[in-house]
């Protein structure tokens, strides 16, 4: 698996070469951190993708797959759900990433 902080430098380049705001909120574990995306719709609402479990993944998979925790909620249910999980992990990373686009170009568990 490739390096959170690699993964994460490339996935906020790719979003600011094509004119999204993206920016790393909270640096984690450069090696294996958790890696938290917070998607701002730019309407008020926000999108929380964190980490898929373990079993969502199957061979072949992608480096990184997401579950979608939070979907269109108030931006202070996501920053609670960070704040607990950064309690019991305090090495995970946060990505914020603001575009009306609905595809925030993650890999996402079915």
């Amino acid at each position: 698996m490739l390096r959170s902080d690699l993964w994460t430098s490339a996935f906020v380049r790719r979003h600011n070469d094509i004119g999204h705001i993206c920016v790393v909120a909270r640096r984690g574990d450069p090696v294996a951190g958790q890696i938290f995306v917070v998607h701002d719709h730019l309407n008020g609402k926000v999108s929380l993708y964190t980490p898929a479990p373990a079993t969502a993944r199957a061979d072949g998979d992608a480096d990184r797959i997401f579950a979608k925790r939070f979907d269109q909620v108030e931006r202070a249910e996501a920053d609670s759900r960070i704040e607990r999980e950064s309690r019991f992990d305090p090495d995970l990373w946060v990505i914020e990433l603001e575009t009306r686009n609905p595809d925030p170009g993650l890999t996402v568990a079915a």
